[in-house]
């Protein structure tokens, strides 16, 4: 009986469970992509041909859950009439054997029910729980491959930064299709320099690797003639300053989300904020460091919100700094004053600028053009004539 629900009721939970799964995921992005394009929806009055995906998300999704909800209740139904089928056949059986008496087998039947009566629950749940599984497999299946990845065994070997970067043959690539081809850079200590080049060249890519996010496919990472690896790597990056293009803080206070999981010490905040030029702001127009920021720092401008994320960089105290594309989506004004203050930050450490605009990158020493998966070196010439 338990061979035949598994062999007929599970396969068909199995492919309802994947049914329920893409239901649900199609739910997901069609709401998440309405509330993020409304005024685009509004405006086009496309909102039919959506509210129709929706429902159809919506009800394939009900429908799954339906037939899990029914199905479920089978097996419970399925051996109870089994047994209760099987117990009337014994007894049948025995009233036409022995005719009319039967109380000898009495307590051989009384015996059988009981033990039929214990094990079907047992039997019904175990029936339930596998067929559970079965129809949430495919959930299953992608919590396990975001799951099971390969554990990173790190050191944080001392490694000393105080000459230079260099970078000998680096190529790198997500699939076979390689992004970076033999690339070498040398990178001297406190220098500023550049990338720049097309959109999906390598810009951000190459700085992962520099910065030890990333390993390459090929070629070495060299700190001082030191080789950089799983040895020394958590105190190689424990070295660089992250200001991203898109900077999220959480629903804290200014002073949490700059110190970030690092120890709390609110000197040290208040003397970063004020490199950054913020904490004037915060102190006489809110309150203070401990202002709240509101969920992905609603509560304040992109320019305030930039200057928040230099003033994290600049909490754990690092020897490089990284701009990725940190300014590309604030205006010219509040983009000059932003890079003055890093520039003026920056003098005794190593800065590194991804940047598309020529005011962002005018003060830089070198600037290095990423296309065709290699690296060359621009004069200034060239590089004004590249970003324009």
């Amino acid at each position: 009986n338990a061979l035949f629900l598994i062999k007929k009721i599970s396969p068909i939970l199995k492919k309802q469970g994947k049914k329920r799964e893409e239901y649900q995921k199609s739910f997901f992005e069609i709401i998440n992509s309405t509330f993020g394009n409304f005024k685009i929806i509004k405006l086009q009055s496309n909102d039919r041909k959506i509210l129709d995906r929706f429902n159809d998300a919506s009800f394939g999704f009900a429908k799954s859950e339906i037939t899990r909800e029914t199905l479920a209740q089978f097996p419970r139904i399925f051996l109870e009439t089994i047994g209760f089928i099987l117990v009337s056949s014994i007894v049948i059986y025995l009233v036409f054997s022995y005719e009319t008496d039967i109380s000898s087998a009495l307590g051989i039947l009384s015996m059988f029910i009981l033990g039929l009566y214990r094990l079907l629950p047992s039997a019904n749940r175990l029936i339930i729980n596998y067929n559970t599984v079965i129809y949430y497999h495919k959930s299953l299946d992608l919590i396990h491959s975001e799951l099971m990845y390969e554990i990173e065994n790190l050191g944080d070997k001392e490694i000393h930064f105080k000459n230079s970067i260099e970078l000998h043959n680096i190529s790198f690539g997500y699939t076979e299709e390689k992004i970076l081809k033999d690339v070498n850079l040398v990178i001297q200590k406190g220098e500023k320099i550049a990338l720049v080049g097309p959109s999906g060249s390598g810009k951000s890519t190459l700085v992962d690797i520099i910065i030890g996010l990333y390993k390459p496919i090929s070629g070495d990472i060299k700190v001082d003639e030191v080789i950089v690896n799983e040895d020394n790597i958590k105190n190689w990056r424990k070295k660089v300053g992250y200001i991203p293009q898109s900077v999220y803080l959480f629903d804290d206070t200014v002073a949490e989300n700059i110190a970030f999981g690092l120890e709390y010490n609110e000197d040290k905040i208040k003397s970063v904020l004020d490199q950054a030029k913020i904490l004037e702001f915060l102190e006489t127009e809110q309150k203070g460091i401990h202002t709240l920021v509101g969920e992905g720092g609603i509560k304040l401008s992109g320019g305030q919100k930039q200057r928040i994320a230099i003033a994290r960089a600049l909490y754990q105290e690092p020897e490089i700094l990284i701009l990725d594309e940190a300014t590309s989506a604030l205006d010219n004004e509040t983009e000059a004053k932003i890079m003055d203050e890093i520039y003026n930050i920056s003098k005794d450490k190593t800065l590194i600028i991804i940047a598309h605009r020529l005011s962002t990158i005018d003060r830089c020493e070198k600037v290095y053009n990423i296309e065709n998966k290699k690296l060359t070196l621009k004069n200034e010439k060239v590089h004004r004539e590249f970003i324009q």
